[in-house]
């Protein structure tokens, strides 16, 4: 009896085929950013068929939040926020950021995250994947006006609270109770949300 010809062709799902497709997704999120990424060029650089990188992940979306490996999935936090709608958003947007950030069992890998959000592949995933990805489509689903304007805005805010208070501890904003943060930053926030444009 003769041996079995080798197979030929993308590998069939196994256990390390996750790992491998959430490699080849880091990798082109980071070189490419989201836009300039499909899912079938993550599939070809995994090895994998399209459909296999869907099955494990679903959407480009999911696929993306994944590769970020955060500690939760922002979406699924703001969910409440987006239902209750537009006016108040920014103070819950605050509570729900900050109930995960002075969370001390995610505190760690998401000052992790952010420090790598300084460095050059780090800014091209907040620029080209975060704030589209993520963002965005909470600015969408709020039914705000421009969220292509309004979600940066915001962006600017909570990632100057990341760098201050977490990373930089700088006094007082890095021992302020949430709540006292929530009524200094909020209204900033609201507006960025919902007030006038230029």
């Amino acid at each position: 009896m003769s041996p079995a010809a080798p197979r030929r062709g993308r590998r069939p799902g196994a256990p390390d085929t996750r790992a491998a497709i959430l490699a080849a997704a880091s990798e082109r999120f980071a070189a490419q950013g989201y836009a300039g990424t499909s899912v079938r060029s993550i599939a070809t650089a995994a090895g994998v068929d399209a459909a296999l990188v869907h099955h494990y992940f679903g959407t480009k979306d999911d696929l993306f939040v994944a590769a970020l490996q955060l500690p939760v999935d922002p979406r699924e936090r703001l969910a409440a926020v987006i239902a209750n709608g537009p006016e108040g958003a920014g103070e819950q947007m605050l509570r729900v950021f900050l109930s995960v950030w002075d969370d001390p069992e995610l505190q760690l890998p998401l000052i992790g995250l952010a420090r790598s959000i300084l460095e050059p592949s780090g800014q091209r995933l907040l620029r080209d994947g975060f704030l589209p990805a993520v963002l965005l489509p909470v600015g969408v689903a709020l039914g705000i006006d421009r969220p292509d304007v309004r979600m940066p805005l915001v962006a600017s805010q909570v990632i100057g609270l990341i760098v201050t208070r977490y990373l930089l501890a700088v006094e007082p904003l890095a021992s302020m109770p949430a709540e006292d943060l929530v009524v200094v930053y909020g209204p900033t926030i609201q507006r960025y949300l919902t007030g006038p444009l230029p």
